[in-house]
């Protein structure tokens, strides 16, 4: 077992590496980052060491006995509990595969896949332009090396890679374009409110349904989900026959 460093001590309160560890847990991995390095891991020992003074300044001057403290610990007891009720409610919700398949099947049209394009693409200002590079690159430039050279869209930096679409998320011309196109194919200068563009078609993806290998794991989830939602709901019914509610406009 690891031993738990203690990396300083204030009036008698050890702080140990746990402590620093659950301090860089609780504020997030992004910001947790920048005190990875023994400067940042020694910041980190120092506010604990600040928040133990202040903590014990608190206590000397009596804070916790003051009304709006009290409250404050109420408030949040009663906020903590709540949300410990409805996860202790549906912890334990698991879903069969024969629950899974069940929906799968009388979901089906939730999991099908419109066709989609892989293109990459050059855009520039003017048609005389898009006609030179096209040039370029049939005596040899690679399509990739032109983007990065030509290209005004910020796709250039990845060689004017637009990755996967389907239909409707590029403007109409493009798209038009795009979908007619062989494979491997590089297109003539395509006109649209950008400007005019030169679309290299990598692949076609034919309209498909996934498997339910696919979406196993994303079906589950939904399952439980419903499952844990309506145990919450049946016992919301119950409780509101046990206590008295009432609304009042």
């Amino acid at each position: 077992m690891k031993e738990n460093k203690v990396v300083a001590i204030v009036n008698g309160k050890e702080i140990t590496q746990d402590d620093v560890l659950r301090f860089l847990n609780d504020i997030g991995p992004q910001v947790a980052m920048q005190f990875q390095s023994p400067e940042g891991i020694q910041k980190v020992v120092d506010e604990l060491i600040n928040q133990e003074l202040l903590y014990l300044d608190a206590k000397e001057n009596k804070l916790d006995e003051e009304a709006s403290y009290v409250q404050m610990v109420e408030d949040t007891k009663v906020t903590i509990l709540k949300s410990y009720a409805l996860n202790k409610l549906i912890a334990n919700e698991e879903a069969s595969i024969e629950e899974l398949k069940e929906f799968y099947d009388s979901h089906m049209e939730h999991f099908k896949k419109q066709e989609s394009a892989i293109a990459s693409h050059i855009l520039v200002d003017e048609e005389a332009k898009a006609n030179e590079i096209i040039q370029e690159i049939n005596e040899g430039l690679s399509f990739e090396d032109a983007a990065k050279k030509y290209s005004s869209c910020p796709s250039k930096e990845a060689g004017g890679n637009l990755g996967e679409f389907s239909r409707g998320q590029m403007v109409p011309e493009f798209e038009e374009a795009a979908f007619t196109m062989e494979e491997g194919a590089i297109s003539k200068p395509v006109k649209t409110q950008f400007g005019y563009h030169i679309i290299k078609l990598e692949e076609i993806k034919p309209e498909a349904t996934e498997s339910f290998d696919q979406v196993r794991e994303e079906i589950y989830k939904q399952v439980v989900g419903l499952k844990q939602q309506e145990k919450y709901l049946t016992k919301i019914g119950q409780l509101k026959e046990k206590y008295t509610v009432e609304k009042v406009n």
